[in-house]
């Protein structure tokens, strides 16, 4: 589901939804702003404010970067390191080169500084159809620009399972335009939307913080009883 109507008499959004949800509130003042916006496919944490005052109160939190948010990622591989961070500029790919997707990022050194850090929770193998090494990682954000922790672990090496921009190939994308979801793509992706979560909201000059756990899909995937567990690190 986006967040946010792109264009008029488009799908139904976030935003709609919270709209009929929240109405009493409009009716008597209020408002909807949503204030971490989430990739259509990313499941997790939304943190949205009821009144103007709320929304400037959140939005000014954002901009200082206090607060600070966490994801979970089902990722290809298995890093060499338990904890690493990737510091890599990111700017939109066509207006460096031809691109066929105008919303895909790539690393830049002209680009928009951008930092993650990275935790990795638990490696896993599978057998079987999609088997191989993958790893569930937790993800730290410092920067907030558009697809960042997908472009990140993609250039680490590590794509996030079921992306269809940043995974095998991003012709997965122009395909599941044309066709919507397959067989042939499940094959190559193994999930039917990207293995990526927001688990965390931490806003500690308030005193706030929520936490969401990993989604069923995504977990039902990791926890399949053909998986086994190494221990950590890896080998």
């Amino acid at each position: 589901m986006e967040a946010h109507p792109s264009k008029p008499n488009g799908r139904r959004t976030l935003w709609h939804f919270l709209r009929e949800l929240l109405a009493y509130e409009i009716v008597n003042g209020g408002q909807v702003s949503i204030i971490n916006r989430l990739d259509r496919e990313t499941s997790g944490l939304t943190l949205v404010a009821k009144s103007h005052d709320a929304a400037r109160l959140f939005h000014g939190l954002m901009e200082r970067r206090v607060i600070s948010k966490e994801y979970l990622a089902l990722v290809w591989g298995w890093p060499e390191e338990d904890q690493f961070t990737v510091d890599l500029p990111l700017l939109r790919q066509g207006t460096r080169e031809p691109s066929a997707i105008y919303l895909k990022q790539m690393g830049h050194p002209d680009g928009a500084p951008s930092t993650t850090a990275f935790q990795v929770e638990r490696r896993f193998q599978k057998t079987g159809a999609g088997s191989g090494q993958y790893s569930l990682i937790r993800c730290f954000p410092r920067t907030g620009r558009m697809h960042q922790i997908r472009v990140h672990l993609a250039a680490r090496g590590h794509p996030i399972v079921g992306d269809k921009l940043y995974g095998p190939d991003e012709g997965c994308y122009l395909e599941f335009i044309r066709t919507g979801w397959t067989p042939a793509l499940n094959t190559r992706l193994l999930l039917p939307r990207h293995a990526l979560h927001s688990c965390a909201l931490h806003i500690p000059e308030l005193g706030f913080s929520w936490r969401s756990p990993l989604a069923g899909d995504l977990s039902r995937w990791m926890d399949l009883e053909i998986c086994s567990r190494p221990p950590n690190p890896a080998p």
